[in-house]
């Protein structure tokens, strides 16, 4: 497994739209995902995450050598915010 990691600051008259992006993204997640999450730091609260899993290294560099912009990105500039990314690979977890 891999896991992504979107973070941005995003100005608090704008959450509304990265969290109407978000819903309406994940009506249609890309096969090679196995789940996502929106996240906003309860201590910032401007700063917000979209933490993705997916099923291998492969699969997540299969859907980035699509040619498309990736949602979770769209997500963010929906909401005026370019977030940064962070690429991590899972060597254990627990269900």
């Amino acid at each position: 497994m891999v896991v992504t990691i979107l973070e941005a600051h995003v100005d608090s008259g704008q959450s509304s739209r990265l969290l109407t992006a978000y819903q309406g993204g994940i009506t249609n997640l890309p096969p090679q995902m196995i789940e996502t999450f929106l996240m906003q730091s309860t201590s910032d609260k401007t700063l917000w995450r979209i933490i993705s899993v997916w099923k291998s290294r492969e699969a997540l560099d299969e859907m980035r050598n699509s040619g498309e912009t990736p949602a979770g990105i769209l997500m963010f500039r929906a909401a005026g915010a370019e977030p940064e990314l962070s690429i991590f690979d899972v060597p254990a977890h627990a269900p």
